[in-house]
This record gives structure tokens, sequence and C-alpha cells, in this order.
């Protein structure tokens, strides 16, 4: 005989069926409304820095913002108790995002000022994409994560060799030019050099002679080359995963019940948990 559900089951039910339930009208409602939501707590983040606005409108914005964020901390409770295995949403990519969502406001009442730190609620706008259910939108997205996946080892080693070679050519360039040029330091020096090879030149410090000039012309082309290799790194990832990435038929997560629309996804972007082959 089946057992009956209790209430507390169906509950958990009914609110998944809001949260997740992305084919229904419920849920499409209620994600629209959170990305209304968004918008607007992102908007009012915005405004409380004008000086102007929040000098008039400070107390109304702080309402606002603590009201935003209560429901996005009931809707975090939510969704963590309403799926079979909470702990993946925990750590999966919307959950850590959703989770930082709300953390500032309540780090701003022993850390004043750490409520701007909100504004990376906008980072939920990625949602967006699971709404529209477009699965060329879909699949383009998870390759671009697969492919940043799959370059992230050869960039960081690409990153620690920039990092000893700013070393090298900051310590030079101390040698050469010395502090009466504005090398005060070999930390200043390299802090030159990172600003000199990713070619963003302030020009607050800038070398005087002419050893140090040709060094700093070598590094200005250098900076155009170290621009150029994690850019191809990531391309070539991203098409060899464009031959063997379809667009499918939908897989269906067991935890959540989001529709994926590619072959070779392996895990709910939303829960984080392990998709059916």
């Amino acid at each position: 005989m089946k057992k009956a559900k209790s209430k507390y089951e169906i509950f958990r039910e009914k609110i998944k069926i809001v949260l997740y339930g992305t084919n229904t009208i419920l849920g499409r409602m209620f994600d629209l409304v959170l990305l209304g939501l968004i918008l607007f707590s992102v908007l009012l983040i915005m405004m409380e820095t004008v000086q102007g606005i929040n000098y008039k409108y400070h107390t109304q914005l702080i309402i606002c913002e603590w009201v935003i964020t209560i429901f996005f901390t009931i809707e975090y409770i939510l969704r963590v108790i309403s799926i079979q295995k909470p702990v993946k949403y925990v750590f999966s990519f919307y959950g850590i995002i959703d989770l930082l969502a709300v953390l500032p406001m309540y780090l701003s009442i022993f850390f004043p000022g750490a409520s701007i730190l909100s504004i990376v609620r906008a980072l939920r706008f990625f949602r967006l994409f699971k709404i529209l259910h477009i699965p060329q939108i879909s699949h383009q997205s998870f390759q671009l994560r697969e492919a940043i996946e799959a370059s992230k080892e050869k960039i960081l080693v690409f990153i620690y060799f920039v990092l000893i070679s700013t070393i090298i050519i900051g310590s030079i360039m101390y040698l050469v030019e010395g502090k009466q040029s504005g090398f005060t330091s070999i930390p200043m020096s390299i802090y030159w050099t990172i600003v000199t090879l990713t070619t963003v030149g302030y020009g607050d410090i800038s070398p005087q002679t002419p050893l140090g000039q040709f060094i700093a012309s070598l590094v200005m082309i250098l900076g155009y080359g170290i621009i150029a290799v994690p850019t191809g790194i990531v391309t070539a990832e991203f098409a060899k995963n464009s031959l063997k990435n379809t667009v499918g038929g939908k897989k269906t997560c067991k935890n959540c019940n989001a529709q994926i629309h590619f072959d070779n996804a392996k895990y709910c972007y939303d829960c984080g948990t392990e998709l059916p082959n």
C-alpha cells in the first residue's frame, strides 16, 4: 500500500513547482517577478551611491533593500528545502550566487557599507537563459563554460609565467631608472610593469633613460601578445567543444526538474545534480 504523503511533503512539491517549474504558469510568473525584483534591487543600490538621492531618500532606500533581501532569503531557504539534494544546490553555480545575493545586507549590520556588495545580485540575471527556454542560447552558454573549464589549467600556467615576468622586468626597471624617475621601489616598479604590460598606461610613472624607454617599448609590444594568448586558448577549446557538443533531446534533472537541451551536459547548472546519460 502506497504511503500517503505528509503535509510537509506536499508543501515541498508545491514550492518546487513554483521555484523550479519553468514550464508551469506559476513557475514562469515567479521567475518574471524575481527578475523584476533583481533589477529593482540593483537600481536601488546604484541610487544609494548618488549623493543627492541618498541624502533625500536614504531611509526609503534602506527599507526597500531590506524588504527585497528578506524576500531573497526566504526564497533561498525554500529552494534548499524543496529539492531532494539540497547540498548539491547550495554548492552549485546558481546556489552560490543566490547566497551571495543576500549576505551583504546582513554583513552591513556589522560592517557598515558592505550593503553595496549586494550589487552581485546582478549575477542572478543569468537565470534569464533558463527562463527563455531557447536551446541555442543555452547551448552557447554551456559551450563557453565548458571551454573555460577546459582551459583553466593552461590559463593558470600562463598567468603564473606572466607574474614571474613582471617581477623580473620590474626589478630590472628599478635598477635602470631608479628613484629619481619615480621607480621608488621594486613593488612600485612591478606596478608600472603590470600597467604597461596590460596596455593601460596611466602615465603616472614613466621611464626617463634611453635604456628604460627601450625596455618599456619591448614590454608594450609583449603586452599585445599576452592579451591574445588567453583568448586563443579559450577560442581553441570552444571550437573543439563545438564539434562534439550538440543540441539534442531534453534531459531532465531528477532533483529540480530543470530541462537541459544539450547532449553532453553532465551536471545540472541549476542545482548541481549529476544528469542521466
